[in-house]
């Protein structure tokens, strides 16, 4: 059976903002608030909800991080053809 994910994520273009990001999502500001200001990727209007994917359906070096990285916690940067990733993966199936 496909396995599938639902994440949010913040897209930026250079990693040193990535990791300004991801500080201050681990000292508690809202990944929600931080994705609609900052996210280059059109799913910044819904907090930077990708919603529910198959495993495969994203380009590998995200899709390698969403089906491994710990539930809940905003993990990154993650490189891609796109730019820089911070990624909180909600749940798995």
């Amino acid at each position: 059976m496909a396995k599938s994910a639902c994440a949010l994520h913040i897209l930026v273009d250079n990693e040193k903002l990535a990791n300004e990001l991801l500080a201050k999502l681990k000292r508690g500001v809202s990944f929600d608030t931080l994705a609609r200001k900052y996210s280059t990727c059109p799913s910044k209007r819904n907090g930077g909800s990708l919603g529910e994917f198959n495993k495969g359906a994203m380009v590998p070096a995200f899709d390698k991080a969403v089906f491994s990285i710990p539930l809940l916690k905003p993990y990154g940067p993650v490189k891609t053809q796109f730019g820089y990733h911070i990624i909180k993966v909600l749940y798995r199936n």
